[in-house]
């Protein structure tokens, strides 16, 4: 916070501090304390900064508020009292669903930006939100600076690719990149990228860049990536607009500049999305290591010796999972070694837990040659589920909470668009056949960025030049998708083309499970899934290598 205020020219600080598991976690700590609930991370960097952002005449808008809007509302009003200084602070809320949806944790709806933009417009200098979308963090100022209306389609599609591409901070500056090793050796330093920031333009459009002097780099592939992350189809639906990425220009736009234009808008669906958060059951785990020769036979004993003990009190969910990491004549016993994971779920925590943990250790002098485990298991503990659920926007109330008190309801949007997919674009020209190939990993050619929707998982996968454009789109099928991740061969996947960025992008339903808390597999939010892809290898044109 401190950085973004110090090192440059703002009118706006904004921090998202919400994603799905965070409001799990919100949630369990509402139930040790009702007054909890928001994200108290964030009035440890106000104390440092609050004086700072009224100084520069910055105002600042968050969704930090979490579960508790008017808590942490309240708590930045004592933190200014004590601070001696005088601030207007607003908040908004009514996305709180919880009580129409019996069993859950938090249930809570995606606002938009017309309730940050009336607080804005009130005089407010923080605004604190709950459950908004990420991008409404952005298009509420645009909004409230610009005067624009909720029909303003093109407007507020510009506004929110521009706060997708903020709303992860420093994955828009370098953090995560595919192609960060050449970066480093570009001489680009990303040991500490620096924040983004959006220069918005009253028609939309707008420049993403970051303060002088700070780390990492902004170019057209850095923002790709971005727009990549967490999307799927070419209409990018939210609460105030559904924006096509179809439509989305990039253009250098000078050093560490990025210009987006042309984005078109239309009008956002009839429903609002509702995350909604409960507890799942309990989960535990163990993890046995399996070293030197024989890894097949000793992962086979010992899940023949553990049949038994969860044959007793058998979970409602037993999974094994071998990791050949192991190597042949290995010159440490780190790399010797292979890891088979145990995980099991169920409802109640007796049948995870003392069972569990026994069995596994009573096999330390009865087991393979070089029995041991990472950690001695524990006694299970919750785990936390998502699910998603869609609402008639008439039956969310959006309102806003002024600084002086006032509570104004914010309309929902006069006109809606129910959700389709568009028809898809046609494929470029076909790459040159007969030229030679070489077999290699399809990351020299391509870039990818991938992220979790509750249970699915998104990977985009974008070419770099025209050429590899043309041949990506032709090879990259789902088919082929699916043979190089053997994960996904049996799940429903879903191709989406994006010409305008040369880019692809596949959804993968289900290879997450019940989300992220729910710690489904080896990479719970598959953010890896699309370096995995990258690591494949395919026949290429030498050309494009």
């Amino acid at each position: 916070m401190r950085e973004m205020l110090t090192g440059g020219e703002l009118d706006v600080l904004t921090g998202d501090y919400l994603a799905e598991l965070t409001m799990l976690i919100l949630g369990r700590d509402r139930l040790k304390d009702p007054g909890a609930g928001y994200a108290r991370t964030f009035l440890r960097q106000l104390e440092d900064c609050l004086g700072l952002a009224q100084e520069r005449g910055v105002r600042i808008v968050t969704n930090a508020g979490g579960l508790n809007p008017a808590g942490l509302a309240d708590a930045v009003r004592e933190l200014a009292d004590r601070l001696g200084i005088g601030v207007r602070v607003a908040h908004v809320e009514g996305d709180d669903l919880t009580a129409a949806h019996p069993g859950s944790l938090a249930a809570h709806a995606y606002l938009g930006g017309f309730g940050i933009a009336e607080c804005l417009r009130a005089g407010a200098d923080i605004v604190v939100t709950g459950r908004v979308t990420d991008a409404a963090l952005v298009t509420g100022p645009a909004a409230a600076h610009f005067g624009w209306r909720p029909d303003d389609h093109d407007r507020l599609a510009g506004a929110v690719v521009a706060g997708h591409v903020l709303e992860c901070g420093t994955q828009a500056t370098g953090g995560n990149y595919a192609f960060f090793a050449e970066a480093t050796a570009a001489g680009r330093d990303l040991r500490r990228p620096g924040f983004p920031l959006a220069e918005l333009h009253e028609d939309g459009s707008c420049v993403i860049t970051k303060h002088p002097g700070t780390g990492g780099f902004v170019d057209v592939g850095t923002v790709t990536a971005q727009l990549l992350y967490e999307t799927g189809g070419a209409r990018y639906a939210g609460p105030d607009v559904t924006a096509r990425l179809d439509t989305v220009r990039l253009s250098q736009d000078g050093p560490d500049r990025v210009r987006i234009e042309g984005v078109r808008g239309e009008a956002p669906p009839p429903t609002l999305k509702v995350g909604r958060n409960r507890l799942g059951g309990f989960r535990n785990e163990v993890v046995f290591v399996l070293t030197g020769l024989d890894i097949e036979a000793k992962a086979a004993l010992v899940q023949d010796q553990m049949a038994d003990a969860l044959a007793k009190s058998p979970p409602s969910e037993v999974h094994w999972e071998l990791a050949r990491t192991d190597h042949l004549d290995a010159d440490t016993e780190e790399t010797a070694s292979a890891l088979l994971r145990l995980v099991v779920r169920d409802p109640g925590q007796e049948a995870v837990g003392r069972a569990l943990s026994s069995a596994a250790v009573e096999l330390a002098l009865a087991g393979y040659p070089g029995f041991h485990v990472l950690a001695p298991p524990g006694k299970g503990a919750p785990y936390g589920v998502f699910e998603d659920v869609y609402v008639p926007r008439t039956q969310v109330p959006h309102v806003a909470v002024r600084h002086d008190g006032r509570r104004i309801t914010v309309p929902p949007a006069g006109d809606t668009l129910v959700l389709r997919e568009p028809p898809a674009p046609p494929l470029p020209e076909p790459y040159p056949a007969g030229g030679p190939t070489r077999r290699a990993p399809l990351g020299l050619v391509a870039g990818a960025r991938s992220g979790d929707k509750g249970g699915n998982a998104n990977v985009g996968v974008w070419a770099r030049s025209d050429e590899a454009w043309r041949w990506l789109a032709h090879t990259l099928t789902v088919d082929t998708f699916r043979r190089l991740l053997p994960e996904t061969r049996e799940l429903p996947v879903t191709r989406h083309m994006l010409p305008g960025l040369r880019a692809l992008n596949f959804t993968v339903e289900g290879i997450l499970g019940q989300g992220v808390a729910a710690q489904h597999r080896f990479d719970p939010q598959a953010k890896a899934l699309g370096e995995w892809l990258r690591s494949r290898h395919l026949d290429i044109p030498e050309a494009l290598l």
